[in-house]
């Protein structure tokens, strides 16, 4: 679906590092601000054991998992609106995201240059959250002034967008992100054409030091405290510790580090799960021996629109969808015990698709 999830924070906070582990895609990661200038992209492969569960059973010649790209953005810094630190560039990368991941600065290293001299995960956080804001702002002012024009002419439809657009106005600011703004999501309709950054979901990642990836630490305390009513997500990795993972050459390897750290999956697979549902994405499934695959679609997504993601001609030809639930599928073993007990349902056009369905449509082109 090319949806994206873009990794923001202040310069050395570990963005690189933890994109490295994510994509092995190569990002500089390097001692001193904007080690990353262009954003690198990496495409990841969402960790689902269903859809191991379910190639056991079909025995499939390829096995194909879903995918979420992550953009790795240069760090920000104070008066990234204004342009400083080649902000308009960043600010515009993401600008081109669907969903924000935030980085924050969670322990202490005095190896590791702070570019604002000491570790404040709450005050790093508010300087990204201002210049995003602003830059909100500044885009809610300009549509404003063409509202305004238009409403002299008695137009009803840019008298209800400056009352929209004003709460928005208001609520930036007041030091607010567009998400949290009082607004119906009818309402919501007058700021699309905006892009504004701060009404995209976001999930904070607390870096952390080894010792405090279990129970955190002072500062994810604090950041948590912070964000309460932000209706965000909170994550604690340790990127440094995410590295050490990446370079384990087996599976048996990365278990053992795993359990001897107090964890039971590397928080990179957390993160990546953690994107995923923070765009509201769910899985569904196709099964057959040339392939088992996961298709990835927006929550409350109908048969039709499910059926296009793997092809247009299968929404636009759309007849049936038969459905089997993937306990189903799991319990007896196989699409012919499925259908023998009755298990596989015919779904029509408005079926809503639900997380873990295996699909199968038929269509007529």
């Amino acid at each position: 679906m090319g949806l994206k999830c873009g990794i923001v924070g202040l310069p050395n906070v570990g963005k690189s590092t933890l994109f490295n582990c994510l994509s092995n895609a190569g990002a500089l990661a390097a001692n001193y601000p904007f080690a990353t200038i262009e954003p690198n992209i990496g495409v990841v492969n969402v960790p689902d054991d269903r859809l191991g569960q379910l190639a056991k059973l079909v025995n499939p010649k390829k096995i194909i998992p879903t995918t979420v790209e992550i953009v790795d953005i240069a760090g920000l810094v104070a008066g990234a609106s204004k342009g400083e630190g080649l902000g308009n560039q960043f600010l515009g990368n993401i600008r081109d995201t669907d969903a924000i991941v935030h980085v924050v600065r969670c322990f202490e290293d005095g190896n590791v240059v702070h570019v604002n001299g000491d570790v404040d995960p709450v005050r790093d956080k508010e300087i990204i959250d201002i210049e995003l804001q602003l830059k909100d702002l500044e885009s809610v002012e300009k549509k404003i002034q063409k509202y305004q024009k238009m409403s002299k002419g008695n137009d009803k439809e840019a008298k209800k967008g400056l009352e929209v657009l004003a709460v928005y106005k208001e609520h930036l600011e007041a030091g607010k992100s567009a998400r949290t703004a009082p607004v119906e999501e009818e309402e919501q309709r007058f700021i699309h054409d905006l892009q504004l950054l701060t009404v995209k979901p976001i999930l904070y990642v607390c870096n952390v030091d080894e010792d405090s990836v279990v129970d955190g630490n002072e500062h994810t305390k604090a950041l948590k405290e912070a964000v309460k009513d932000e209706n965000a997500g909170v994550l604690v990795i340790s990127a440094a510790m995410e590295a050490d993972i990446a370079q384990l050459e087996t599976f048996e390897e990365r278990q053992e580090f795993l359990e001897m750290m107090g964890l039971t999956e590397p928080g990179i697979n957390k993160l990546i799960t953690a994107c995923y549902k923070l765009l509201e994405l769910i899985t569904y499934f196709t099964a057959g021996e040339k392939e088992v695959r996961a298709w990835t679609i927006t929550e409350g997504t109908k048969a039709p629109g499910a059926a296009g993601v793997i092809h247009t001609d299968f929404e636009k030809g759309f007849i049936r969808a038969e459905v089997i639930k993937l306990a189903d599928y799991i319990s007896l073993g196989s699409e012919k015990a499925v259908k023998e007990a009755g298990k596989m349902n015919v779904e029509g056009k408005e079926y809503i698709v639900e997380d873990g369905d295996v699909m199968h449509f038929r269509f007529n082109v």
